[in-house]
């Protein structure tokens, strides 16, 4: 049985595979800040849920990456974890 590392290595020699990676990492990212600023402040998804007035399992679907929340979602979840959320736009330098 192979390895994931070697099964993933030979999977993004596929250029198509490896555009799809590069492109969820970006939500990957965004839900392990997420989970880090829910896990910083002590919270569990519930807390967390409470504080922004809606159910847990809206929090699960937003740090499992499955939902794709909307930046006023990122801003209650920031404000609830005691964090606040910014966006910054930088230049394309392959543009």
């Amino acid at each position: 049985m192979s390895k994931f590392s070697d099964l993933k290595k030979e999977l993004l020699k596929n250029p198509e595979v490896r555009a799809e990676h590069a492109a969820l990492n970006k939500e990957f990212a965004l839900v392990n800040m997420l989970i880090k600023a829910r896990k910083e402040a002590g919270l569990t998804q519930e807390e967390v849920a409470q504080r922004m007035g809606t159910k847990q399992t809206a929090i699960a679907r937003m740090e499992s990456g499955r939902q794709k929340p909307s930046y006023k979602s990122i801003e209650k979840y920031a404000e609830a974890t005691g964090h606040r959320a910014v966006v910054t736009l930088i230049p394309d330098e392959t543009v």
